[in-house]
């Protein structure tokens, strides 16, 4: 993984191949770490990778009702707790809300920028971050046990929409 963001990507991306490798990227990690990804699992990690928008444990619940009927929250919620110890996905904590992890073949910390308009996010795993905070936490004598990193803002799509959509001297758009 590179010191790149990884989401807010171009309008011609594929999205389709996209989903198709991250999902078959978590069969050969799951297989090759003797975890199973059982077809709930695979379909909630489906749902995660719907849209580069991070996406919460009840619009993935609805989803799977519209095709399997009523399934229960321990059930989804199980199946996010194992898609993020595989490291398949990130929880983001001020969205209590899931994205996909572009990167799982290694374990990382990621951070998030978020748009504040749009809601899609972009993980930027940026070791020299990793070190400056391991660094000063190591100065402090402060045991980091939970990283997160999220920075809200606006993408450049919604940032041109909004001056597009800016008032003009005389405060009309």
């Amino acid at each position: 993984m590179t010191d790149e963001p990884l989401a807010f990507l171009p309008p011609r991306h594929d999205h389709d191949a996209c989903i198709a490798d991250a999902l078959d990227r978590a069969e050969r990690l799951c297989a090759d770490r003797g975890e199973r990804l059982t077809e709930l699992r695979r379909r909630v990690l489906e749902l995660v990778w719907s849209g580069h928008a991070p996406q919460g444990a009840y619009d993935i619940l609805d989803a799977l009702g519209q095709t399997r009927g009523r399934v229960a929250p321990p059930t989804v919620y199980r199946a996010l707790d194992f898609l993020q110890a595989q490291g398949l996905i990130h929880r983001i904590e001020s969205l209590n809300a899931f994205i996909g992890c572009p990167a799982p073949e290694r374990r990382h910390s990621g951070h998030f920028f978020i748009c504040r308009r749009c809601r899609t996010a972009a993980e930027l795993d940026a070791r020299a971050i990793d070190r400056a905070i391991d660094r000063e936490a190591g100065r402090l004598g402060f045991v980091i046990e939970q990283r997160t990193v999220e920075l809200l803002g606006l993408c450049a799509p919604c940032r041109e929409a909004e001056a597009t959509a800016a008032p003009g001297p005389t405060g009309r758009a």
